[in-house]
């Protein structure tokens, strides 16, 4: 579907000594949205957090490459400036500084320049009304006192108002209620185009309504056990995962 932008290869992970990934390979195009499933505790936010760069996890063999380049050993801070974005499970509050302070400083370290204030205002109140989210959030402190229906919201509202390249989602419609999740799933295709990516981590079928989904992948005993079509997240959601077999459709 075009050049690749992310590829992961036989890469292990460790975290306070202990094996978590153990050859782990991903390849992901420009254009592509993938799913990444598997049973709880199997290493999928590990993951992604090691994509992102996570000191607490301690990367033990193999490659992660980005637009071709090996990011392996470069810090957070480097990776989301070339255009990685990770929204999380159980986003932090963050008091004293607030949503849209926090979006305009995000937004100025990503672009290399500080975004024109009536402009960024102008995107900003947009993009809330698409995520029917009340627009006085954006004078709140970060995440405080947000439900957590608004706090998932906010982490959409942030991959809208940044455009990464790359978008982790860790199970960001965990918690949700089904109009809640509709709403971020339509902000993931506002957002996904031919030019970037988008890998999420699911256990529920609801999220991937209305997205065009090129793959999924089943992550157990520390390294991808199968790939297949959306039909296997399906499969998987109807089934559970006890019926999977290592290999790869």
């Amino acid at each position: 579907m075009g050049s690749t932008l992310l590829e992961i290869q036989d890469l292990g992970v460790s975290v306070e000594g202990h094996a978590i990934l153990e050859g782990v390979n991903l390849k992901i195009d420009k254009g592509e949205i993938h799913v990444l499933m598997g049973p709880n505790g199997t290493g999928k936010s590990t993951l992604v957090s090691s994509i992102m760069g996570d000191p607490r996890y301690e990367v033990t063999k193999g490659k992660i490459l980005f637009n071709g380049k090996n990011i392996t050993d470069e810090k957070t801070d480097e990776r989301a400036r070339k255009g990685i974005f990770l929204s999380f499970q159980a986003p932090e509050e963050i008091p004293g500084i607030t949503l849209e302070n926090f979006l305009r400083t995000a937004k100025g370290v990503v672009e290399g320049r500080p975004p024109k204030v009536l402009a960024f205002r102008k995107e900003l109140k947009t993009q809330m009304e698409a995520l029917d989210m009340d627009p006085s959030y954006a004078k709140r402190y970060l995440n405080v006192g947000f439900s957590g229906g608004e706090k998932k919201k906010a982490e959409i509202l942030q991959l809208l108002m940044l455009q990464p390249q790359l978008a982790l989602l860790d199970e960001t419609d965990s918690g949700l209620d089904v109009d809640a999740v509709r709403t971020v799933s339509k902000g993931i295709s506002t957002y996904h185009n031919q030019k970037n990516a988008v890998l999420i981590i699911t256990h529920s079928a609801k999220i991937l309504e209305g997205l065009n989904i090129d793959y999924v992948h089943i992550l157990e005993g520390g390294h991808i056990i199968k790939s297949g079509g959306r039909e296997l997240a399906s499969e998987i959601i109807e089934s559970g995962f006890g019926r999977m077999e290592e290999g790869t459709d």
